[in-house]
């Protein structure tokens, strides 16, 4: 409807844009250079943002600059997962039947882990999203996972996903030996008001817009609601491109945008 309507080869602000579409913001970009040196140092580290503010955007980032003949990723989000579940995903990602025993599938990771990394020169890369919702055993345990050879080296990264709850958790004493290992801490923000209207118009021209769609006055109000949350803009920018379709109308301007707001609120 939106594309055939205003004559573009995609549809815009969508989950399924290619990473090399991708907008990459200052902050973004800064984001994944630390989620980079984790993976390139094998080590542990957290990135934190608000929901929506495009956390597991970077991840798929990430991956896709990751040379498969180095890398094993493993992209993990069960905010359930205990110890011996924990093990049991890992493992079930890496195509081995485990062990029924928490300890038994603990030590066939780390088997595992380090057969890949001395003799496959590969490095497993571990990806924990959600993890502010990870019980306190399952913290305990991340912290007894990247203890290999008394903290001498590592054969593996990972990296623990979440809002920002996960810091506030982190900062318990009880935590304080897992914190020590990690190399990096990050907080990804929100878009400024500037580019949130560079993330707008990046994305129309990615989709094919030839000429301007939102005034820059709907591109202020849309940044007023959302906050520069990415998530946020998508869908309003998309119940906007909605709306000006039902309405045969190719500007978007505060009307529209106020319109869509309402609504919203009435939801």
């Amino acid at each position: 409807m939106i594309r055939g309507f205003f004559g573009w080869e995609r549809v815009p602000f969508t989950r399924e844009i290619e990473t090399r579409h991708l907008h990459r913001s200052k902050r973004f970009e800064e984001c994944v250079a630390r989620m980079q040196y984790m993976v390139m140092t094998r080590s542990i580290g957290c990135v934190t943002g608000e929901i929506g503010c495009g956390k597991s955007t970077a991840v798929r980032y990430l991956k896709d600059q990751l040379d498969p003949n180095k890398y094993r990723f493993i992209y993990l989000s069960d905010a359930n997962l205990k110890p011996r579940d924990f093990y049991r995903e890992l493992l079930h990602h890496f195509g081995l039947p485990p062990k029924f025993l928490r300890s038994e599938a603990k030590r066939q990771f780390q088997h595992l882990v380090w057969d890949l990394y001395e003799n496959q020169q590969k490095v497993a890369v571990i990806v924990v999203d959600e993890a502010h919702l990870l019980s306190g055993d399952m913290l305990q345990e991340i912290r007894f996972l990247t203890n290999f050879r008394m903290d001498s080296i590592s054969p593996l990264a990972l990296l623990l996903i979440g809002q920002p709850e996960l810091q506030a958790t982190l900062q318990l004493r009880i935590f304080k030996p897992i914190t020590q290992r990690m190399n990096v801490r990050f907080h990804l923000e929100g878009l400024s008001l500037e580019e949130c209207r560079d993330y707008i118009s990046h994305h129309l021209e990615v989709a094919g817009r030839t000429g301007p769609v939102f005034t820059t006055e709907a591109m202020d109000a849309i940044y007023a609601h959302a906050r520069g949350i990415c998530r946020e803009i998508n869908n309003v920018c998309t119940a906007a491109l909605l709306d000006a379709v039902l309405r045969k109308d190719k500007m978007i301007d505060t009307v529209h945008v106020t319109r869509i707001l309402a609504e919203f609120k009435e939801q």
